[in-house]
């Protein structure tokens, strides 16, 4: 889910026909249970907690998860819950939920029957459930031997305390065939002037250079963080983040401006495709590059000479030493049926020893937040990966982490996609953001 990287989040999305369902939390798991775990229907977000209530009582908890199928992250998250299972013989009942589908109804989640634990992310997003009262401190469970301060940090919300486990992360960068590039002699830009000869010699070569898709509202985000950190640097970017800067200044402008000479060498018509559609674009050839987080194999996993390079220099004053990577992991709600094993189990999943039993559940290109976790299944990617964030000076969530929920999902999504339809009218989105952020964030 990230942060609510995709869609709306509106606060009822339940169909009626699911939420007036009346079955007992077990009848429910014997009707639901594949394999062992809950598959998440479409607006269906239903805890599976344990009977006995309590904080404690029982054998069991349950997870939230954002994940389902047959796909590496859902894979990651079982192989953790059941080398949990095996330690402490601790039933974990997973409530499986595709992930556009867990983001969207997340307020509703949290606000009727949550599970114990579920799956989210670090920042601003977790501070927001702290300060609702919707998740619950589990300082207790902190320090986690081999988590580095930088994550106790973006675990801890305004009042000082933790209320989150960090699991793994990615970096979002520019992803690209090698055998591309070295067949058709181009090389991997560090400047703007670079990167704007590179794009034409793809366009010589009737390839497009980037590959691009916003059918789902959240992969745009990417790509204005990249620009606003390069043009304005990353303190101006998270201040703007915030709501402490203006969307209609010039400062802002200028991103708009620079993207709008960008799109003409990025796939028309992004709104009409979906990011799994952009990145069987490039696995193929047609397109030379994409600006996308690394889970990007998982629409292009044939594809084995994929490597990818940070955004290059925009500004020789601001450098190219920001980048999003965001922080996956977990929280325990407020009012956790299985408080003691819920505790548990958070304690469990930070160390090396759970992030190990996930990295050999799948293969999957994330990075372990524990740093004394394995790194010989590591695929160069991943290898790459921890290279490059570690090498990098400073590190954003991705715009709908490090902002409000309602601010990236009902302005800023429908603005970005309203400038890509008409990039033009820069004027006029700016205005439009601005007016709206006052609304919400008060100035």
């Amino acid at each position: 889910m990230p942060v609510s990287r995709r869609g709306p989040d509106p606060l009822n999305m339940i169909p009626p026909s699911v939420a007036g369902m009346s079955l007992s939390r077990r009848g429910f798991l014997r009707s639901a249970a594949v394999g062992g775990a809950l598959v998440g229907l479409p607006g269906l977000l239903s805890a599976c907690g344990d009977d006995g209530g309590g904080g404690g009582a029982g054998t069991s908890m349950s997870l939230g998860m954002n994940e389902a199928g047959d796909i590496p992250p859902a894979q990651r998250l079982r192989a953790m819950a059941e080398a949990f299972t095996q330690k402490y013989d601790i039933e974990v009942e997973r409530n499986e939920v595709e992930h556009n589908t867990f983001q969207e109804n997340i307020n509703t989640y949290l606000q009727g029957n949550p599970d114990d634990v579920f799956t989210w992310f670090a920042g601003f997003r977790m501070n927001q459930f702290a300060e609702q009262g919707l998740i619950t401190d589990i300082s207790d469970v902190w320090p986690i031997e081999g988590i580095p301060d930088s994550f106790k940090e973006a675990s801890t919300a305004s009042d000082g305390k933790q209320y989150f486990v960090p699991k793994d992360y990615y970096p979002w960068a520019v992803f690209y065939r090698k055998d591309v590039f070295e067949k058709n002699g181009f090389e991997v830009p560090e400047t703007q002037a670079d990167l704007m000869s590179l794009m034409k010699q793809m366009q010589s070569k009737d390839m497009i250079p980037f590959s691009f898709a916003d059918k789902d509202g959240w992969p745009a985000m990417g790509t204005f963080d990249i620009l606003n950190m390069r043009i304005n640097g990353y303190d101006f970017h998270m201040s703007l983040m915030a709501g402490e800067e203006a969307w209609d200044s010039s400062e802002v402008k200028q991103v708009f401006e620079t993207w709008r000479e960008l799109l003409p060498f990025h796939q028309p018509d992004p709104l009409g495709r979906t990011w799994q559609e952009a990145a069987t674009s490039l696995g193929k050839g047609e397109t030379g590059m994409y600006m996308f987080g690394t889970f990007i194999v998982d629409a292009i996993p044939d594809v084995k000479d994929l490597d990818f390079f940070t955004f290059p220099e925009l500004d020789s004053s601001i450098g190219a030493d920001a980048l999003d990577a965001p922080i996956d992991g977990f929280c325990m709600v407020a009012g956790a049926e299985n408080e003691d094993n819920a505790k548990k189990f958070l304690g469990f999943a930070g160390t090396a020893e759970a992030q190990d039993a996930a990295n050999n559940g799948a293969d999957a290109p994330f990075i372990s937040a524990n740093e004394s976790a394995s790194t010989d299944t590591y695929t160069d990617l991943q290898k790459k990966s921890v290279e490059v964030v570690s090498a990098a000076a400073n590190i954003a969530q991705f715009l709908d982490r490090d902002t409000r929920s309602d601010f990236a999902s009902t302005v800023m999504i429908p603005s970005l996609q309203k400038f890509l339809e008409d990039p033009d009218d820069v004027d006029g989105v700016t205005t439009s953001i601005q007016e709206q952020k006052v609304s919400i964030f008060g100035s």
